[in-house]
This record gives structure tokens, C-alpha cells and sequence, in this order.
């Protein structure tokens, strides 16, 4: 059994949550890992760029002076790509770098990541987080009292629209529906925080309850 100990808002120990490390994989596959990260970052990644080859620039395509008899190098038109203002040789084109992954293998990796967090001791559950209103200063204390103020991903029991006002403008803090993780962002932030509620929605969902 995985322990994860859970902390109020000022930070002192109330108590542990234990969870089954069947539940989450057993065992940490880091190949699995490293494929599911590579596979988000290339989903991130826009692939928009677009330059023009020697046919699609402007210009004339008439030779600019004969190739014999003159001195000088041999030249063709003006959209060559050895002239300023010329095409490229070799063109950047838009291309998609999208990646896929089956759904049973992203579940896995997002328990194992859940796994790796436990095992180095950089998960937390933090209660009485509630927020009547969006409160930035109230979580910015929140997360120094609990140690994670240099990159935290928080989860939430659904969308929590005053928690996550609050941390939107920290940064390398995110605030995420626990159903929404995955092992990408997990793997990406160095502490991964519950809510008392999303612990027990993320414990339940794995139970199949």
C-alpha cells in the first residue's frame, strides 16, 4: 500500500491516505512514461511554419544574363535561392506532429505517473481547501506552507472556478479537474497536490466504484 500524507492549510501533518499500488500499475514502467510525455510535448508542438520554395516567390523568370561569354558566374533568375529575396532550397512546409496512443496505455501511464509522485514522496492532500471567491494570496501561502511553491499541479473534484482563478497567475502552477490529468502534466511539475475530494474521485474511479 501507497501512503500519501495529508496536510491542512498551514501546512502541519493531520494524518495519512493509503491507496493500493495494484491500483495505480504496481510497478513503474519507464519506458511507458517516457513514451506518453514524448506524446503530449508533440502534441503541443504548432507545426505551422510555412516558407516559400524558388516557385512561389515573386520575381521574373527570365535569365539575367547569358551563361557564357560575360566573366561572371553563371546566374539564373531572380527567385533562385542563392539571391537575397530568392526562394528556399529546401522549404519548411506545415506538417502535423500529432501522435497517438491508445486509451488503456494513457490511463497507465497517468496511474504510474500518480505512482512515481507517491513513491518520491512529492504527492500531497491538502484539506479545507475551499475558496468562497478567487484569492490568489490565500493559495500563494498555501502552497509555501506546504513546500510546493516551485511547481505544483493541483487537482480538483470537477471544476473548481475560485481555486482555479486563484492559481492561474502563479506560475509553474496548474489547477486541473482530477479527471483531466495525465502523465504529461503530472511528470512536468515537480509536486502533485489532491484535494481531500479529488483524492477520494480519483481513489473511487479506480476502484470502479
Amino acid at each position: 500500500m501507497a501512503s500519501i500524507p495529508v496536510l491542512n492549510e498551514s501546512g502541519k501533518k493531520v494524518g495519512d491516505e493509503s491507496i493500493d499500488d495494484a491500483l495505480l500499475g504496481g510497478k513503474i514502467n519507464a519506458s511507458l512514461l517516457k513514451q506518453a510525455v514524448v506524446m503530449y510535448q508533440a502534441n503541443h508542438r504548432q507545426g505551422t511554419v510555412k516558407q516559400q520554395s524558388r516557385g512561389e516567390v515573386d520575381g521574373s523568370t527570365r535569365k539575367l544574363f547569358k551563361q557564357k561569354g560575360t566573366g561572371r558566374a553563371r546566374m539564373g533568375n531572380l527567385r533562385q535561392p542563392v539571391r537575397r529575396g530568392g526562394g528556399r532550397a529546401f522549404p519548411r512546409k506545415p506538417r502535423d506532429f500529432r501522435q497517438g496512443m491508445p486509451r488503456q496505455m494513457r490511463r497507465l501511464a497517468r496511474n504510474q505517473a500518480i505512482l512515481a509522485k507517491i513513491l518520491s514522496e512529492q504527492a500531497i492532500i491538502v484539506e479545507g481547501v475551499e475558496f468562497d471567491s478567487p484569492k490568489t494570496t490565500r493559495l500563494v501561502s498555501l502552497l509555501t506552507a506546504i513546500k510546493a511553491d516551485r511547481g505544483c499541479i493541483m487537482a480538483t473534484a470537477g471544476t473548481d472556478r475560485n481555486v482555479y482563478l486563484s492559481g492561474r497567475n502563479i506560475r509553474r502552477t496548474e489547477v486541473l479537474d482530477v479527471a483531466d490529468l495525465n502523465a504529461g502534466d503530472i511528470l512536468s511539475r515537480r509536486h502533485l497536490i489532491f484535494t481531500r475530494p479529488a483524492f477520494e474521485a480519483l481513489r473511487n474511479q479506480l476502484s470502479g466504484k
